[in-house]
């Protein structure tokens, strides 16, 4: 892996290994029936840009996410058992099971909010870098996106804006290769994203997400830029393992591709890694796994005993406090009923 020396690939391994872990119960509970919704986005494949990029940030930044979000949250420091919570839509969630799988958000690490709209979340980030400028803060925002946002009109307006005034925003593609069923290259002719963003004035890279070393490396030397004024643009190139969504058995893509995308699985490169550079021994490795698996494991229990959030929540953070709040359809027909 070509990545620094005294790079802390032991604890990046931990983050990959917990968001893989918590991927899986996210699978589980869905098919347990104990989700609110009928979509979740595994990210299952990908966890060498979450663990990489959010290894490079400060506590005091921020940063936006996509609809295939869970693990980036998870490397940020997010609690499991709320995030499950959450996605299973029970007021133990981050958003008190309003936000669900595509919605989760909590200020206090920075989270500005998940989007299930492609690319929706891009200028939220750009409006935090331009807040962090004026204020003189430091700090850095990021936007997380897929390859499907890199045909987004909002994001080249984004990338214009954050180049045009030294905002210190960093821009991360998470190429999966598909947007949907459509294979990155037959909706862009050229594919090469570093380009495009170099165009605009960024500081851009590609990195391969198989090595989170190396996108560890990108992102510290990226978000160090763009504290200094020149914002930057980090495409992490990654295989998604399954389907767009649970249910998606991606039928557009051979057996043969499936294999070898399969192959680049970053949790065994760095696994394999820290075996052959003499950092830890397949039996620690093991008992990290195992470690992690009960963590995740209780995730599960805790989500299927928490209660839903009661009717008269419906409206909470909805309107300013003491604004007059409507009348829930089923509780006005109760009503209405009842005087009958």
């Amino acid at each position: 892996m070509n990545d620094r020396p005294n790079m802390p690939l032991p604890d990046l391994y931990r983050t990959m290994r917990r968001i893989r872990s918590f991927e899986e119960r996210v699978a589980e509970l869905y098919v347990r029936n104990g989700t609110a919704g009928s979509m979740l986005h595994l990210s299952i494949g990908e966890e060498g840009a979450a663990a990489g990029v959010c290894a490079a940030l400060r506590p005091d930044d921020s940063f936006t996410t996509h609809h295939r979000s869970h693990g980036i949250f998870l490397a940020r420091g997010a609690d499991p058992n709320r995030m499950m919570a959450e996605i299973a839509g029970k007021s133990d969630g981050y958003c008190r099971g309003k936000g669900g799988s595509m919605h989760i958000a909590d200020m206090a690490l920075g989270h500005l909010g998940a989007n299930a709209i492609v690319g929706g979340g891009i200028p939220h980030a750009v409006g935090a870098g331009l807040s962090y400028r004026r204020l003189g803060s430091g700090a850095v925002s990021v936007a997380f996106f897929g390859d499907g946002a890199m045909q987004q009109g909002v994001l080249y307006e984004s990338m214009n804006m954050a180049a045009l005034w030294q905002l210190p925003v960093l821009f991360v593609c998470v190429n999966n290769q598909y947007g949907m069923g459509t294979r990155i290259d037959r909706a862009a002719a050229r594919t090469d994203f570093a380009e495009r963003a170099e165009v605009f004035g960024l500081a851009a890279m590609n990195v391969d997400g198989e090595n989170v070393g190396a996108v560890f490396t990108a992102a510290e030397a990226l978000i160090a830029s763009a504290r200094a004024g020149r914002p930057g643009f980090l495409c992490v190139s990654c295989f998604r393992f399954y389907g767009h969504g649970r249910m998606d058995k991606s039928p557009y893509r051979s057996a043969e591709e499936e294999e070898a995308g399969r192959r680049r699985d970053p949790l065994l490169t760095a696994r394999n890694a820290l075996i052959e550079r003499g950092l830890a021994t397949t039996a620690e490795l093991d008992a990290v796994d195992a470690e992690i698996a009960n963590e995740m494991d209780a995730t599960i229990e805790f989500a299927i005993a928490a209660e839903p959030p009661p009717l008269s929540a419906m409206f909470d953070d909805v309107y300013a406090p003491g604004e007059v709040r409507p009348e829930p359809m089923r509780m006005r027909l109760e009503r209405i009923l009842a005087c009958t």
